[in-house]
């Protein structure tokens, strides 16, 4: 699998959050879809820590600077610490929406890191990214480390920030090209360290999309997606979600019986950040979007509750299980590149 990363979950739970036996249930857990994550994932070097799943590097100290700041000033104190060759290096820089979710574990909680990490004074709240939220610019992508929340914050509100360096030769990138400022204002990147510079992550092939037999082939990814994006017909709860997986593959939908429900890293995979409404790159050949999507994968902060994709934001939500919610949109790994 291309530029997705294991979720970390390695246990499965039934609709009201009790622990089951993975066997067959379809679940993430189950599936264990991504690049798996190596068997000592951390290098620690001084005041740096290496993960050796990404080939990202992060200052061990993920509150660095002490206090919560604005997202520009959070910019500021990164090139500060460069004048200051912090760890050794001067090259160290707010990390994109990618790079940021990457540190995630969706087995953990509070935080939401993988259990064993050498981090220290990991704060249980927002982290900013790099990445403006276009659906409002003056917002820009954040992380939540207690349970693992995608969202954005008001530019000129206080959060936290921690500093990354290095590139990944398994992350995408976010698809984001252009920079704003805290006012939302577009603005010329040059020397803003937005990821709309930077650039940082795997370009996307052009064209991403092809539709072969009926099914959508991801060309960044080698994920096939139903070019249907709302095979029930409306929303449902997230068993029934598996249900109709299930019912694709007796059916065999467009000829295939390997249909899944996607993991939240699958679901995600798909968002475009210099888009919204949907969030999806341009000329997607994906109908009848919907905005939430279930995933296979549960929140660990909620084990009655499963992550979704609210996909005209770009967000990463929760839902709860037995509630008839959101979408399906099943996913299948391809042969074909």
């Amino acid at each position: 699998m291309r530029h997705i990363l294991n979720t970390g979950q390695t246990h499965c739970y039934s609709d009201v959050g009790e622990q089951i036996n993975c066997h067959f249930s379809g679940q993430d857990a189950d599936l264990r879809i991504g690049v798996s994550w190596p068997t000592v994932r951390y290098k620690l070097q001084k005041e740096v820590v290496i993960d050796r799943l990404t080939g990202l590097a992060w200052t061990r100290n993920a509150n660095i600077g002490t206090f919560p700041c604005t997202w520009q000033e959070s910019f500021e104190k990164i090139r500060k610490l460069n004048q200051e060759y912090y760890g050794g290096y001067s090259d160290w820089r707010l990390p994109n929406r990618n790079e940021l979710r990457s540190l995630v574990s969706y087995q953990t909680k509070k935080p939401s890191l993988p259990d064993g990490n050498p981090f220290l004074n990991v704060f249980l709240g927002w982290y900013w990214s790099s990445t403006t939220a276009v659906i409002n610019p003056a917002y820009a992508w954040s992380l939540h480390l207690e349970g693992a929340r995608m969202f954005y914050g008001r530019k000129n509100q206080y959060q936290l920030f921690w500093p990354v360096r290095g590139q990944s030769a398994v992350l995408p990138a976010t698809g984001q090209k252009k920079c704003y400022d805290e006012s939302g204002h577009t603005i010329d990147c040059l020397d803003t360290g937005q990821d709309g510079e930077l650039l940082l992550g795997n370009d996307w092939p052009r064209p991403r999309f092809t539709v072969e037999s009926g099914v959508i082939h991801d060309r960044l990814t080698g994920l096939g997606w139903a070019a249907h994006s709302d095979m029930t017909g409306g929303s449902v709860s997230w068993p029934e979600a598996f249900d109709a997986v299930q019912q694709a593959n007796r059916e065999k939908l467009d000829g295939l019986s390997s249909w899944r429900l996607p993991n939240i890293n699958e679901l995600t995979s798909l968002v475009d950040c210099s888009r919204h409404t949907p969030a999806l790159p341009k000329g997607h050949p994906v109908q009848g979007m919907k905005d939430g999507y279930w995933s296979s994968t549960t929140s660990f902060f909620e084990t009655d509750w499963a992550w979704v994709l609210y996909l005209n934001k770009g967000a990463c939500g929760v839902g709860h299980k037995p509630g008839n919610h959101f979408h399906v949109l099943p996913v299948t790994t391809l042969a074909f590149t």
